[in-house]
């Protein structure tokens, strides 16, 4: 696919529209993933353990949705992929927890089901943003908060019914990993929302 500078294809993405003249090169698209994984990473250490929850409070949700909408679909994904690889790895890429491991079990833990909706969550802000949707700071948010309900579904029926060592129902779910974010994530959004349009804005790029 050719990019032209001062044109966006009605399905083009931020990353595409700023991409180097000429095609977008195989190096320009690696290195945007590494970076999305890598700020996924840093958002993960800006974190606020719970005494009512397992569940910390991180910036996390805020990088997985923009760099999904930035990146788009398959690149957005492609970074929440790589930090996951990292983690499981063994990289201190996950929240500091004194209780929760670092490494693949934390993925088996009551934050693992947020942890795996990453790629999906990137994946579905990314494909609403090649539509257009991140233009505009309406359809921004929207785009932004179907990719947060991807982040609560899975982390919620993660911890509802799959959490080792033990699950807690769903009623415990619901109001240990979902009530207690829900202002804080709505706030998050809505500034979240406002960059994309402000970035299309400051390029020229936005129509």
């Amino acid at each position: 696919m050719t990019v032209r500078i001062g044109r966006v294809q009605p399905n083009g993405t931020l990353l595409t529209s700023l991409a180097a003249r000429g095609d977008m090169t195989q190096a320009i698209r690696a290195a945007a993933v590494v970076l999305i994984a890598a700020l996924t990473a840093t958002a993960a250490q800006i974190s606020v353990p719970l005494p009512f929850t397992p569940v910390p409070f991180t910036l996390q949700p805020m990088i997985v949705l923009l760099g999904g909408a930035a990146l788009g679909s398959r690149l957005g994904m492609a970074g929440q992929v790589l930090y996951l690889l990292a983690g499981i790895a063994g990289l201190p890429v996950f929240a500091a927890s004194p209780v929760l491991p670092q490494g693949l079990l934390r993925l088996l833990g009551p934050t693992g089901g947020y942890l795996l909706s990453y790629p999906l969550a990137a994946f579905l802000t990314g494909a609403l943003a090649e539509r257009g949707f991140d233009r505009r700071y309406g359809t921004s948010v929207a785009a932004m908060a179907a990719g947060l309900a991807v982040i609560f579904a899975c982390g919620v029926c993660w911890l509802a019914w799959f959490a080792q060592p033990s699950s807690l129902g769903l009623d415990a779910a619901v109001r240990t990993g979902l009530y207690p974010f829900i202002p804080a994530d709505i706030l998050k959004i809505l500034i979240a929302a406002a960059v994309m349009p402000g970035l299309w804005t400051l390029t020229g790029r936005r129509f």
